[in-house]
């Protein structure tokens, strides 16, 4: 499979990088912005961005436990703590917004609520500009074909 493209225009990479930026900025938690990043990427299966967010998370602190059972983290017991849990969640719902067999686009109020115990409003708004603008550059890499490490996006 070969890049369908080199580059992004100049503009939107500046204006998706900023959303980005300031959504890990708001969110306060480097480690977190990297799970959810890296969880949003698995399952979107962007190669490229698996690559840049599991070298960021591991730079942030992130335990290799964690990195290695985060595609099955409901299932990991106490691998993952309440908030961590709640994040992975909501980026799970936000994500893949169509529920096999729902017949409908949404995020459970659950999943939701169970976000807002754990995160204030600002920090909530961040998480969700966060898994928005990562599920925005997954679409954008594998739909441009980009590889892992690729220097051209």
């Amino acid at each position: 499979m070969t890049a369908r493209s080199t580059a992004l225009d100049a503009d939107v990479r500046r204006a998706m990088q900023s959303v980005s930026a300031a959504a890990k900025r708001g969110l306060g938690d480097p480690a977190l912005a990297e799970l959810v990043q890296v969880r949003a990427s698995q399952l979107n299966h962007c190669a490229f961005c698996l690559d840049m967010h599991l070298t960021l998370a591991r730079g942030h602190g992130v335990r290799e436990r964690q990195l290695d059972l985060l595609a099955a983290w409901e299932e990991s017991g106490a691998e993952f703590d309440a908030r961590e849990r709640a994040a992975l969640a909501l980026t799970e719902a936000i994500t893949v917004l169509t529920p096999p067999g729902s017949g409908k686009g949404s995020v459970p109020d659950a999943v939701y609520e169970e976000a807002a115990r754990h995160f204030d409003a600002p920090r909530l708004a961040h998480l969700i500009a966060l898994i928005t603008a990562i599920n925005s550059w997954n679409r954008l890499m594998v739909t441009r074909r980009i590889p892992p490490g690729s220097t051209e996006w």
